[in-house]
């Protein structure tokens, strides 16, 4: 186990699931842990709960990725009490039936996954001093998925699956992206899929819908501990940090499809997502 002391780490959608098996890791190797998390009470359980078993160092901040305003106030808020971050893991992932909107107007799954994330990142980049991670949790979806730039929001012909391998494809091609813009800074950037997991996510917080498919693919599933492993791994091994740009699966560079390999795609999308989020980037190609 590599020691993170005097680290500092973000994971987002640290109050359950995979973000927060990924958090307990963190913090079990050193690292001040900033939880970040959209709900302040489920935050405030999860917190409670990983303090209960171990002397951890922890601290709560409220942010929805859903919400660039929320995204801008969070990266001010942290910029004011921390002046360093040496691990980014991009976590938080939803996923719907129903067509969703985001409070800036963009199709959930893709202004959550993808943009919210985005924007997190490139607010907090100068932060990140040279053997920093930035690790972003993809999905093997992102295989079946294709960047709908001419129709964004899925305003015509939503369905799950459409909107879905879209954000996580969206993950890879920002993953590749960024790592050519922030490897002259010695900073790995690396994204991973973590396999079939037994989480939260797709069950409806207001209704429980979901939870009862859910419960009984449960057996099948691995548990979040499980599929948290490779974020750990590329967030903390002493290996990894000679490797960037790359998609893991079980810890090991695995294939991605073809499109997620397309720099000039990778590029398109970064540059429109700049537009969307209305933030420039100071980080260039080199």
């Amino acid at each position: 186990m590599r020691m993170l002391n005097g680290k500092t780490a973000i994971v987002t959608g640290a109050n359950s699931g995979m973000g927060m098996a990924t958090s307990a890791a963190l913090a079990d190797m050193g690292a001040v842990v900033i939880m970040l998390c959209r709900n302040e009470k489920r935050g405030k359980e999860a917190l409670n709960q990983l303090m209960e078993k171990a002397e951890r160092k922890l601290d709560l901040m409220l942010c929805d990725l859903g919400d660039l305003s929320s995204v801008n106030t969070f990266a001010d808020m942290f910029r004011a009490k921390y002046e360093r971050l040496d691990i980014l893991v991009n976590n938080a992932g939803f996923i719907s039936l129903d067509r969703q909107i985001t409070k800036d107007g963009f199709e959930r799954q893709f202004g959550v996954n993808h943009l919210g994330h985005f924007l997190l990142t490139l607010k907090l980049a100068d932060l990140i001093p040279c053997g920093g991670r930035i690790v972003n949790v993809s999905s093997g979806a992102h295989k079946t998925g294709k960047i709908h730039f001419g129709d964004i929001n899925l305003t015509k012909g939503f369905n799950v699956i459409k909107a879905y391998s879209q954000s996580k494809l969206a993950n890879v091609l920002f993953t590749r992206e960024l790592a050519i813009r922030m490897k002259k800074r010695g900073i790995a950037v690396n994204c991973c899929h973590p396999g079939a997991v037994a989480t939260n996510i797709g069950i409806s917080r207001d209704t429980g819908f979901g939870k009862t498919v859910t419960g009984m693919l449960k057996p099948f599933f691995q548990t979040p501990e499980q599929g948290a492993r490779t974020a750990i791994f590329l967030a903390s091994d002493n290996d990894v940090g000679r490797i960037t740009g790359e998609y893991f699966y079980k810890c090991r560079i695995a294939r991605s499809s073809s499109r997620s390999k397309d720099m000039e795609l990778a590029r398109r999308l970064f540059e429109f997502s700049e537009e969307l989020v209305e933030y420039k980037s100071s980080l260039s190609r080199p």
